[in-house]
């Protein structure tokens, strides 16, 4: 994508007024459509919008202009990116955090609690905007709405980026990985240290939790029987339903005698 200047649609409407310039040219420098800048023109778009010079905030020169303005085929360039013009501030201390939203901080706090236990009260201060005695509270389940909290994603509220949400889960992880001299490897980083034929032949193999180490090799049955049938013997389904020739003419008699007989 190319670098647009600072407010394109008002440095459009400054173009349209103050320069030959074609639609074309304008279009391609703002970012906008041709029929945007036809409107522009028409009074139809960006009614009521000042036109800023981008001259002035130094991203053109006036030597540019020129040369545009005699050749309708040139491109206007960039003297100056918009993310130099007006960089992202920097923030010292807590984030700001609107009225709206500052009754879900403690939902935010107990879920990176227990999800992210590396996290330290300073970070999880910074991103979402609260302070160490609330982090402090809400941790000992003293804080006064303490029935009432549900643990919920920060970013899911709009409190922090999931980009600042990892970077601080890495910076967390990697300190602590210096502290127990022990580097926390992913499954990925333990690959990327294998040669090329040895990762491509690797397998990754479900692993048992921590809390269950020692029982791969456990079973219920007895080594010693495992030539054995599990299910047993087999059975004869013949032997099962063929019943003794002597008994069952016996049951025949029976069933012929007639019922005053048995009297």
């Amino acid at each position: 994508m190319a670098d647009l200047p600072l407010m394109p649609k008002a440095t459009a409407v400054w173009l349209v007024d103050n320069t030959t310039l074609t639609f074309e040219q304008i279009a391609a420098f703002t970012g906008m459509h041709l029929l945007e800048v036809t409107g522009i023109a028409d009074g139809e778009v960006a009614e009521g919008i000042k036109g800023i010079d981008p001259v002035l905030t130094g991203q053109l020169s006036r030597q540019e202009l020129a040369r545009c303005e005699a050749d309708p085929r040139a491109r206007l360039r960039l003297e100056k990116k918009a993310s130099l013009l007006a960089p992202e501030p920097k923030r010292k201390g807590p984030r700001y955090t609107p009225l709206s939203k500052r009754q879900d901080r403690p939902s935010a706090i107990a879920w990176l609690v227990r999800y992210h236990p590396e996290l330290t009260d300073g970070a999880i201060s910074k991103l979402v905007g609260t302070t160490k005695t609330t982090i402090e509270s809400v941790r000992g389940k003293t804080h006064w709405n303490t029935p009432n909290i549900r643990p919920v994603d920060p970013v899911a509220l709009g409190l922090c980026k999931q980009t600042e949400l990892d970077e601080a889960v890495r910076v967390a992880a990697a300190k602590k990985a210096r502290e127990s001299g022990e580097p926390v490897l992913t499954d990925e980083e333990k690959l990327s240290l294998m040669s090329t034929e040895q990762s491509l032949t690797a397998s990754r193999e479900p692993r048992l939790p921590s809390s269950m180490t020692g029982l791969e090799n456990f079973t219920l049955s007895d080594s010693s029987d495992s030539s054995e049938d599990p299910r047993g013997p087999a059975l004869d389904p013949d032997a099962l339903f063929n019943l003794p020739r002597g008994d069952a003419d016996h049951d025949d008699n029976e069933e012929s005698l007639d019922p005053r007989d048995r009297r």
